[in-house]
């Protein structure tokens, strides 16, 4: 059996190959050849719809915004008018009742003048988070609304103060705080003799009568139980009320600072060596008592009259104080002068003059005497030669030996019977005299102007 041959057929090339070939691009010219071709557009695609939520929550930030900023812009013009000054022209104190609220205050600093917009005040005050407080407060000049506010506040109330000058009784310093009209209340009762510190005492408006009292008591147990350790050992008085009894006639004979101390010395060695006080404020206080001043001078009568407080009658301390003495005069009491004195008398200059015999005790009145006669001779016509000497002054009588302490000790001759004896100006000067420069009732302590500048007289 034969086969036919048959050709071989020629190679058909695969069709990965074809598609390997790209295609000969047809000859160009050098300059077609760095020409740059353009290329294909982007497909088309669909538009994207946003979402309603995402469309709401962007709306929500954009109001946001606008209304942040609106806020902040409209901060910022309140917080300038609350700073901006207020049409007050000079300070002035405003007294606010109790139990106001925020509108009742805003309408009282409108009335007197402090703030301008009462709507802006409350606004301001509520705002702020503040507890606004009743009371008398100063504004200044000009306060902002919101300097008002941090005043009202702050509770820092107007200070007033009432001042009791050393030596007055209890009963004069009770009608002191009734004649005040800015203390409030009564007084239960007249508090003891001897009980209350003289002193300057601060108060807001409102406090009441019996807190000064109170407070005037708390301060004398406290200033005599601090003196009471400090004095010395070789002092006569035996309890603390002893010691208060002996400060107030000491107080009473003398307005000195500089003298209480030897004031106290005389008393102290009369007593070492049993004598008689002899003093004057007493017979005073054993006569009228708490109203503490006779309004004219000592009688002879009056003198010898027998009472628990004359000391020229009893022997010893009186039963108790004659007045409410200062600071200084019990520490003059616990610490006296060491010295050898026992009499004094008024000098003329405010002063006294101090012995330790009774022969210098009559030359010291004799000089008194003279000063006195000075005082009330009259004054020489304008014509008379002013070279022209002073006549002599005439001897003084002998002083009484049983009148050595008193301000102006004088014998029978100078003491008929119902008629006043001499005495100082400056005897018992602490009840309204001209010695007294603080019979003015309070003064306020927030301004210079009204604290009175107090002279010696």
């Amino acid at each position: 059996m034969f086969f036919r041959k048959r050709p071989n057929p020629e190679p058909v090339p695969a069709a990965s190959e074809e598609r390997a070939q790209p295609p000969r691009p047809s000859p160009r010219s050098p300059s077609e050849a760095l020409k740059p071709t353009a290329a294909p557009p982007p497909p088309d695609l669909p538009p994207r719809r946003r979402g309603g939520f995402l469309a709401t929550v962007s709306g929500l930030l954009t109001l946001s915004v606008v209304l942040a900023i609106g806020v902040m812009i409209g901060l910022t013009l309140f917080e300038r008018q609350v700073k901006e000054p207020g049409p007050l022209p000079g300070d002035k104190v405003v007294v606010i009742p109790p139990r106001s609220g925020t509108t009742e205050i805003a309408q009282a600093l409108t009335r007197e003048g402090v703030i301008a917009h009462t709507a802006l005040f409350e606004w301001a005050a509520r705002f702020s988070g503040k507890a606004l407080k009743a009371g008398e407060y100063t504004f200044k000049a000009h306060a902002s609304i919101g300097d008002a506010i941090d005043t009202l506040a702050s509770g820092r109330q107007v200070q007033h103060a009432i001042t009791f000058p050393e030596g007055l009784t209890s009963e004069q310093i009770v009608t002191r705080l009734n004649e005040n009209d800015i203390l409030t209340g009564d007084i239960n009762e007249i508090p003891a003799e001897g009980s209350l510190l003289p002193d300057t005492y601060k108060f807001e408006r409102g406090a009441t009568r019996q807190q000064i009292v109170n407070l005037m008591r708390a301060k004398q147990r406290e200033v005599l139980a601090d003196i009471w350790k400090r004095r010395s050992a070789d002092i006569p008085v035996k309890t603390p009320a002893e010691m208060v009894t002996l400060a107030s006639i000491v107080e009473k004979e003398t307005g000195r600072a500089d003298e209480r101390p030897r004031v106290a010395g005389v008393f102290v060695n009369r007593l070492n060596k049993r004598m008689k006080l002899q003093s004057d404020p007493t017979i005073v206080y054993g006569l009228v008592g708490g109203r503490g001043t006779l309004g004219r001078g000592i009688q002879r009568g009056e003198i010898e009259r027998a009472t628990p407080y004359n000391t020229y009658v009893i022997e010893g301390l009186p039963p108790g104080p004659i007045a409410n003495p200062g600071r200084a005069a019990l520490e003059a009491v616990a610490n006296p002068s060491r010295t050898k004195d026992l009499f004094f008398v008024a000098d003329g200059t405010g002063g006294h003059a101090f012995a330790e015999t009774l022969e210098g005790h009559s030359r010291n009145v004799a000089r008194w005497r003279q000063v006195e006669r000075a005082r009330q001779a009259p004054t020489p016509d304008a014509a008379v030669d002013k070279a022209e000497p002073a006549p002599a002054p005439t001897a003084a009588p002998p002083a009484d030996p049983g009148r050595a302490s008193a301000y102006a000790p004088a014998d029978g001759t100078n003491f008929a019977p119902g008629t006043p004896a001499p005495r100082p100006k400056a005897f018992d000067a602490s009840e309204g005299t001209r010695l007294d420069p603080l019979r003015n009732k309070t003064y306020d302590l927030n301004s210079a102007k009204t604290v009175p500048v107090l002279k010696q007289p």
